[in-house]
């Protein structure tokens, strides 16, 4: 654990010039306050605010200031910036001014279903599975949907032109105290994953947010621009975020027999996932892009179901050598990490305590057949969110209003829009 001093001694050791105060706002937006060391007695103090409304991604006026409360284990040195003017980062929980915490922020909502698991005796290990786009930027240095290559699934330099800034990416990361497990080219041209190895559940969600941050600012140094889009490209594969759930009880694996099989848990844990999939798709997948990815083309995976193999089953049972461990395939990286292993932990364990069975194994030989889906569209996943009394339970009900409101509000701007393939298809004919 790490203490005021600890923090102070690296500050000077290391000369740090600036230290990011980071907060996430309700849609996994990273946030920031930049201070010099000569502030911390300040940040210390929980002294530092904002303005509230800037936590709904200023769609929502909320009329009180928030105060930054720094999490101290969480001080990182980030070293792909200066080596002359280091600048750190440190994660804040979000309070209100009498320094209770913010019940609608999302790392609190995580914290909060991480402690109604503990007490019945639970800890979750996640190892989440990150993808993402390198494109390359304009000449003004705005992001594009072009690249020069066409490498393939696990191909490598140098046909896989962004293998160095993956390589550094990696580096960078385990400078920063990560354990990554393994990266690699994805099955789409520009198209990379990292794999994280597993943590509890919070510092997974918090290492999903200094990831993105590091892989868009490595990205940068390339002049790449890196994104968690979920379907940039209409006739590629798009980007997932798989998230691979270990549950424990009395260090003891719940998934998993001492010979190596399954246990009821892990597929009652499945049931669970299945159970309120439609609901957590609200937040797996939170934009009107996402949709896109499970839907139509090569993913496909909007079928509610299950399987031991496959890869266009909702959710999947990862039964190693060494582990057992359930692999959501749906969420996608424009999810907010803290809203998503808040509801699908939770959500998990509703399976195990009211031993929902999952059904049958999904049978590729009947990929056509009859099954449950996802909602479509994310208007359809908001209408889910809000029937599920047990998702809507977890996240808070004044939480699920607010989120439910700015998502419509984004639907309908989307349904405003005309898009080119409206202009190319009907303009002429009608």
């Amino acid at each position: 654990m790490k203490t005021r001093e600890d923090i102070m001694r690296m500050i000077d050791e290391e000369g740090v010039e600036f230290i990011r105060l980071q907060f996430t706002d309700i849609f996994g937006g990273l946030k920031n306050i930049a201070v010099t060391p000569g502030q911390m007695d300040k940040v210390f103090g929980n002294k530092y605010c904002f303005e509230g409304s800037s936590i709904f991604g200023d769609r929502y006026y909320f009329e009180d200031k928030l105060y930054l409360y720094p999490v101290l284990d969480t001080f990182m040195i980030l070293p792909w910036r200066p080596q002359q003017g280091k600048v750190a980062k440190i994660v804040c929980d979000v309070c209100l001014a009498d320094g209770t915490p913010f019940e609608l922020s999302s790392r609190f909502i995580l914290k909060k279903a991480l402690k109604a698991a503990s007490e019945k005796g639970y800890k979750a290990l996640v190892d989440p599975e990150c993808e993402f786009f390198l494109f390359h930027t304009d000449e003004n240095g705005l992001p594009t949907t072009q690249s020069h290559e066409q490498a393939g699934y696990l191909d490598v330099g140098p046909v896989d032109f962004g293998e160095n800034a993956r390589r550094d990416i990696v580096l960078m990361l385990e400078e920063m105290g990560f354990e990554i497990e393994s990266s690699h080219h994805e099955h789409a041209p520009a198209q990379h994953e990292v794999d994280f190895k597993e943590e509890e559940a919070m510092k997974a969600a918090d290492n999903i947010e200094t990831f993105r941050f590091a892989v868009r600012s490595i990205a940068k140094r390339f002049g790449l621009y890196a994104t968690f889009m979920p379907k940039p490209k209409a006739d590629v594969a798009g980007s997932g975020m798989h998230t691979n759930i270990n549950l424990f009880k009395a260090n003891r694996s719940v998934f998993r027999n001492a010979d190596g099989s399954a246990t009821d848990e892990a597929y009652f844990f499945i049931g669970g996932i299945l159970k309120h999939a439609k609901a957590l798709a609200a937040i797996a997948n939170p934009t009107v892009n996402s949709y896109k990815r499970l839907i139509l083309g090569t993913d496909e995976i909007n079928k509610i179901t299950w399987a031991e193999k496959g890869e266009r089953t909702l959710v999947k049972l990862l039964n190693g050598i060494d582990d057992t461990k359930v692999e959501l395939r749906f969420p996608d990286g424009a999810s907010n990490p803290y809203l998503l292993l808040a509801t699908c932990i939770a959500a998990g364990i509703d399976g195990i305590e009211k031993k929902i069975n999952p059904g049958k194994e999904f049978d590729v030989a009947k990929v056509n057949g009859k099954y449950d889906i996802l909602p479509e569209n994310l208007s359809d996943a908001i209408n889910e969110l809000k029937k599920d009394k047990f998702i809507v339970d977890v996240l808070g009900k004044e939480f699920v209003e607010i989120y439910s409101k700015i998502k419509c509000d984004e639907w309908n701007d989307y349904m405003k829009e005309v898009s080119e393939w409206e202009i190319n298809t009907y303009l002429a004919r009608m």
